[in-house]
């Protein structure tokens, strides 16, 4: 009896977990950017207690922009991909940052650890030769069963870009 009462309790730990991060096939299933945490649904966009922010939203060949994950209230985890404003095709790679893995097969960096954070700075680098608009999005977990999806990041608007209104 005893024994069972282990198995099951270590079978659940083990489901309520990804302590390394989302796995890189969170880049094609069929709810992008959304977590398969069983029954638990992302919380409203206007409830987010987080700020995701870029440093732009246009870049140049290699360069370099920062993403900002933060809050008053601690998260354990997040999953954010780079696309291109024009193809909504995964771009660029993200640089290596203590406790975080990378996918390069889609863009996207993920958590690392299942410590609390109260703020995690991501570096993308565009690719070469080439040059656009990028933006970011995907998803921070507050906990398992607590998390916002289809985030995406703020970033300053280019001015060239923006209408006079008149």
């Amino acid at each position: 009896m005893m024994y069972k009462l282990f198995v099951v309790l270590v079978l659940c730990w083990g489901v309520e977990s990804f302590p390394d991060g989302a796995p890189v096939d969170a880049c094609v299933k069929n709810r992008p950017n959304q977590p398969n945490h069983g029954q638990h649904r992302s919380q409203p966009l206007s409830t987010l207690p987080y700020r995701v922010q870029a440093s732009s939203a246009t870049y140049g060949p290699e360069s370099a922009i920062t993403v900002t994950i933060e809050g008053a209230e601690p998260f354990k985890g997040f999953f954010i991909q780079a696309r291109s404003v024009e193809t909504d095709e995964w771009l660029g790679s993200w640089e290596q940052a203590p406790n975080t893995t990378i996918h390069p097969e889609c863009s996207s960096v993920t958590h690392a650890d299942p410590r609390e954070k109260s703020r995690a700075t991501l570096v993308w680098r565009a690719p070469a030769n080439t040059q656009g608009r990028v933006y970011f999005t995907g998803t921070v977990l507050k906990d398992y069963g607590t998390f916002w999806a289809n985030i995406i990041a703020e970033a300053p608007q280019d001015p060239a870009q923006l209408q006079l209104l008149g």
